[in-house]
């Protein structure tokens, strides 16, 4: 069996060959979401009693009050004071970065006034209480924390929320001390479907939030998904993604390594280069054979580009990007030696990436703009997590009385022409007599 596949456009058989290799099915392991039901029902009747007990089982952490399972703020910034100081230097760089470029997104709210004196605009304003779900115990993504939590502090929410599991106790320190430079306002000790719940409906304990944000396993997912509706959720995400557009000026290493990135995540990442150049794609596979038996996650991208990934020949760059506009990828490389020609040409991406010293890994960890990317298509019509969708906007609208003749008379007409006769009496009793339609 190949390390990965190899296609080209001019096959006859290429579009179902990739149609094939894109295909993922996105359908519910029911009894996933059988136990996730389950747990939602039961959090959102018996509150804190539901959270403990799921606790104890789930994560192996005995308390006697929900309060017990808030992490003290002093234990964050005593995470925080330990890391070794290269560690923190690079996170608190991370956090600024992020922290810089979000600000750039902040909209401000807005009027204009017309002649007769209407105005008329947008009022911005944060949600109030936004929940962060954070994998916890072994699992350490202060990335995730970085992501999550400074863009919905830059919008102005008053409180973040953040939730992890700490399976047998164990908390994280990097996890926590992230959460200390990121502006996290509480922690609680806490996760899987059932912090998705305590988060949505609220405990005796739990006060209720707007949306919640972050990753986590299948049952996590699932509960977002179900939640959705009460609360408001970032997105449901698929496997990681990446495409690189080559044109055979990077060195096929550094190729290859930026596809591991992604095929590492887990068996089902997908990590994908397109290329002109045959010759140059079987320098790739070479460099793909050479280097894999040095990654500590050999196997999982092993599985990731066997099941997953491929190596295709297109008849031009401009070929490339059409077919990139098809995937429309979380995460696009444009490798070549004039990237910003072919940015021109995409429309579809979540991230896209210009240029050789660009690579993929510093867009997860440090380059500023946000890693949360739409995944399977969904760029196509969706967006990267940022400022925007921690604040919202509201119509404003205040009618002068010499608006009100003009308007009112636009609105009764179409009123009456919908049969809404209390629509068009209404917008009437604020004209004068003299302009009254019946």
């Amino acid at each position: 069996m190949s390390l990965i596949h190899r296609l080209d456009t001019s096959s006859p058989q290429f579009h179902a060959s990739l149609h094939t290799l894109l295909a993922f099915d996105a359908s519910q392991d029911e009894s996933i979401e059988r136990a996730t039901a389950d747990i939602l029902k039961q959090v959102r009747a018996q509150g804190d009693a539901a959270l403990l007990d799921y606790t104890r089982r789930f994560d192996r952490v005995q308390a006697d009050t929900v309060a017990a399972l808030e992490i003290d703020r002093s234990e964050w910034l005593t995470a925080l004071d330990g890391l070794p100081a290269e560690q923190r230097a690079s996170l608190e760089t991370a956090a600024e970065r992020v922290r810089s470029y979000h600000e750039r997104q902040r909209a401000e709210t807005w009027t204009y006034t017309e002649p007769d004196g209407t105005m008329l605009g947008q009022k911005i304003t944060p949600l109030d209480r936004v929940g962060l779900y954070v994998p916890g115990g072994k699992a350490a993504y202060p990335s995730s924390v970085l992501m999550n939590a400074v863009p919905a502090k830059v919008a102005g929410v008053p409180e973040v929320i953040m939730v992890t599991p700490t399976p047998d106790g164990v908390r994280n320190p990097i996890v926590l001390a992230a959460a200390a430079i990121s502006g996290v306002d509480r922690i609680w000790g806490i996760g899987g479907a059932q912090a998705v719940a305590a988060l949505a409906y609220g405990t005796q304990t739990i006060t209720p939030v707007d949306k919640i944000v972050g990753p986590g396993n299948a049952y996590v997912a699932a509960a977002k998904r179900r939640v959705y509706g009460t609360v408001g959720i970032d997105m449901i995400a698929g496997p990681s993604e990446i495409l690189i557009l080559g044109d055979g000026s990077t060195p096929a290493d550094w190729i290859a390594m930026d596809l591991f990135s992604q095929a590492e995540h887990d068996e089902l990442a997908q990590a994908i280069l397109l290329s002109p150049s045959a010759a140059y794609l079987d320098e790739v596979e070479a460099a793909i054979a050479r280097l894999l038996p040095t990654m500590p996650r050999a196997d999982i991208i092993r599985a990731s580009l066997a099941g997953r990934g491929a190596l295709i020949q297109v008849k031009d760059m401009d070929e490339a990007c059409a077919i990139a506009n098809d995937i429309a990828p979380e995460h696009l490389e444009i490798s070549t030696e004039h990237p910003q020609q072919w940015a021109d040409k995409i429309r579809h991406a979540g991230a896209i990436f210009l240029g050789r010293y660009s690579s993929e890994a510093l867009g997860d960890y440090c380059a500023g703009p946000n890693h949360v990317l739409p995944t399977s298509r969904t760029a196509r019509f969706s967006s990267p997590l940022g400022v925007y969708d921690f604040q919202k906007r509201s119509s404003l609208i205040q009618v002068s009385q010499e608006g009100a003749q003009v308007l009112g008379r636009v609105a009764a007409n179409l009123a009456y022409g919908e049969g809404l006769q209390a629509h068009a009496a209404s917008a009437e009793y604020r004209l004068t007599p003299t302009d009254t339609l019946t």
